[in-house]
């Protein structure tokens, strides 16, 4: 197995494991509230036992704690979500049920040999003992890292088993039966492995623990730096689920411990330090909101002067998302993107203010954002632990500068493109984690700075990979794609942050809404798809002529109708890409002639080969048109469409462009609207429209300027 295969599951796994922490945000925070509402130093007589107030909160409280006290169920039931490569809701259902039978069978060897084993099952399940109560049943103590292991084993037989063929008599043992029973017979020995096994690898944990609770500020230093520096390359769940939601410092994991003893922690005058050491392992989070807004000020006032307002506009959002709540990626993965030196450095000075922290004598759950901090920490604990938290805030404002000036200064130093640095031809923006992967594999391909191949490969892993790809053409603007499971196809936001204008999706019909560069995209996507390396270090054919040199944008002037009929505005075309203008903002015409002409003087910058259906043209104010004529005319391979002109021509008002056969289209089942897109229409607000109603081709004015 390839060592980027190797990387690719890891990947996988660790995006599995995040399907069940979604979830602990939320009740973590419902628990905390439910806490701080019963606190009489705080409420008063209202938060008393017995009142109405306190009854409440101790109902929402008892709810709040669900996901917390039946961990290992939670993740034995997610986990096969995020492997499954079909219907992963019965993959869950599955893997429940082997679950379940995994610790049934472990129960009956106990009751049966423990002693045998090394485990005396005849004590009462609860921390020390290396039992827990799973759903009733008394099973070792395996918490959520036997959970996930049978979860991966349940999602393995899922996928090797699920379409097995059967005889047709016992077709009812077929599907999620079959699994079912080859996980039952699997998770025989499997039991009786881990009865054998696992009392030593709670030995194991039991020194790990006992190892980093008396390893201080370097394992408090070495776990934040491990946390942050794997999170590229998804592997930072490995650092982080077992120490905050898994065994490996106290029983149930930091979060579930913390919220457990926070009213006991709120009564005490003791370090917090002292009262939860293991706590400095939840002081990851303090670079969200300390850190990273020196970093993003640093980039601000890196930024060109011009360039400093689209700048903040960009830096604001991503920041206020990573300090609030504790989402990081925006911000982090565009400074990775363009330095991973920025990213190293982040990193260490991450891991130096969790420790610093904890040399102040700091603890408790500070893994998220600055809603965490009140909620979690601050408002429950601040009236006998105000020292400490003004200090914290002392040291994270002292960091945001340390930051600011490391930052500023390695970017200045370095000449890095951060935002705002970047030439005037490239557009600024942030980077996602998928953005990120790719560049990684175009670098290894020779393709680092291509961005249109960095946005095939995401389009690609955003449609569930080559395995989910099982047609793949394109129209004028649109990569459209047949795929096996639409399930798998991601959110429209994964293709937008990578530069699409929308994701239209019809069921296994996917279209991908890209522009002009659809031709070149498609190129790079084919051979991504084919696996063929040699195809993607050649440049494909242009899709579009260079860029022009500036033009002046506010050049008034006018654009004629390209061919005659009823115009109607964009917003009305049956075709959501057009309706919602994801290309841009312009008109349509129902035509009564079949000549499309230049509807003003114009630089041909595309013609659409073979279907002859639409063409791009650049006038001389820099605005950019597409003529699209019909709906998905595209299917009918040119028959019916004669060009006149190619790329790289310029044409005169009313000179023909492209002549089509109405009822050709008609008979084909197609509709023959025509469209005009102004598809950088954003640059333009003095765009005004005609209102709808008759025009003539090369006479009537539809759009200005």
């Amino acid at each position: 197995m390839s060592k980027d295969r190797v990387m690719q599951e890891l990947q996988r796994f660790g995006g599995a494991m995040y399907t069940p922490v979604i979830l602990f945000a939320f009740f973590g925070l419902t628990v905390a509230i439910s806490i701080i509402c019963k606190n009489t130093m705080l409420l008063g007589a209202i938060a008393d036992k017995g009142t109405v107030w306190y009854d409440f909160w101790y109902v929402v409280e008892q709810g709040a704690w669900t996901v917390f006290a039946q961990m290992p169920i939670l993740f034995a039931i997610a986990v096969p979500i995020g492997f499954a490569k079909k219907e992963p809701g019965r993959a869950a259902m599955e893997s429940f049920v082997i679950y379940m039978c995994f610790n049934y069978f472990i129960s009956g060897f106990l009751s049966l040999h423990g002693a045998f084993f090394g485990v005396d099952y005849s004590q009462n399940a609860g921390a020390g003992t290396g039992l827990a109560m799973i759903a009733n049943i008394k099973t070792l103590d395996m918490g959520m890292l036997g959970a996930i292991f049978i979860a991966c084993v349940s999602a393995y037989l899922h996928n090797r088993f699920y379409d097995t063929e059967i005889p047709e008599w016992l077709g009812i043992f077929k599907g999620p039966a079959f699994v079912v029973a080859v996980g039952f017979a699997v998770m025989i020995p499997m039991a009786l492995i881990f009865c054998f096994v696992w009392p030593a690898v709670q030995h194991v944990i039991e020194q790990f623990q006992f190892f980093l609770k008396t390893s201080g500020l370097v394992g408090v230093w070495c776990y934040t730096f491990s946390e942050r520096i794997l999170l590229p390359a998804g592997l930072h769940h490995f650092i982080y689920l077992p120490f905050i939601f898994g065994p490996a410092v106290c029983d149930g994991g930091i979060q579930a411990y913390w919220l457990q003893h926070l009213q006991d922690f709120a009564t005490s005058a003791q370090s917090l330090s002292e009262l939860f050491p293991e706590g400095g392992f939840a002081l990851h989070g303090s670079s969200k909101v300390w850190g990273l807004p020196g970093a993003a000020l640093a980039m601000y006032m890196c930024a060109r002067p011009e360039k400093k307002k689209k700048t903040a506009a960009l830096l604001i959002p991503a920041t206020l998302t990573a300090v609030l709540c504790g989402i990081t990626e925006p911000i982090e993965f565009t400074f990775l993107f363009v330095a991973p030196l920025l990213y190293a450095a982040h990193a260490v000075l991450a891991a130096t203010l969790s420790t610093t922290l904890y040399a102040f004598g700091l603890s408790g759950n500070f893994g998220g954002g600055l809603i965490d901090c009140f909620v979690q920490n601050w408002i429950p604990l601040f009236q006998y632990h105000a020292g400490t938290y003004i200090m914290q805030i002392i040291i994270g404002i002292a960091f945001f500068f340390i930051y600011f000036f490391v930052f500023r200064f390695l970017i200045l130093k370095n000449d890095y493109p951060t935002p705002g640095r970047t030439a005037d031809d490239v557009e600024d923006k942030l980077f996602s984690k998928a953005e990120y992967q790719a560049k990684k594999e175009m670098e290894e391909m020779g393709l680092a700075g291509n961005k249109l191949a960095i946005q095939a490969r995401v389009y690609l892993d955003s449609l569930g990979g080559p395995s989910n790809i099982k047609e793949v053409t394109n129209c004028a603007t649109r990569l459209r794609v047949t795929v096996a499971d639409p399930d798998k196809v991601g959110s429209p936001s994964k293709f937008t942050k990578a530069g699409a204008y929308g994701l239209v999706k019809n069921g296994h019909a996917i279209q991908v809404i890209i522009g002009m560069n659809v031709p070149q995209v498609r190129g790079y996507f084919d051979a991504l798809l084919k696996g063929d390396v040699s195809a993607l270090s050649e440049e494909p054919a242009p899709a579009a002529a260079p860029a022009a040199p500036a033009a002046d944008k506010t050049l008034a002037m006018g654009i004629k109708a390209c061919v005659s009929g009823k115009l109607i505005d964009m917003s009305e075309v049956p075709d959501e890409m057009f309706s919602k203008k994801m290309m841009g903002d312009g008109v349509a015409i129902e035509p009564t002639t079949d000549t499309v002409v230049a509807p003003a003087d114009a630089e041909v910058t595309m013609v659409m080969a073979e279907s002859n259906h639409a063409v791009g043209l650049r006038f001389t104010n820099g605005a950019e048109l597409l003529i699209h004529i019909g709906l998905d005319t595209v299917n009918m391979q040119g028959k019916g469409f004669t060009c006149f002109v190619k790329q790289n021509d310029h044409v005169k008002a009313g000179d023909k462009l492209i002549q089509f056969d109405r009822q050709v289209i008609k008979d084909a089942g197609y509709n023959d609207i025509v469209m005009m897109a102004i598809t950088n229409s954003a640059e333009y607000p003095q765009l005004k429209k005609a209102a709808d109603g008759a025009v003539t081709s090369a006479e009537s004015d539809v759009i200005t300027f």
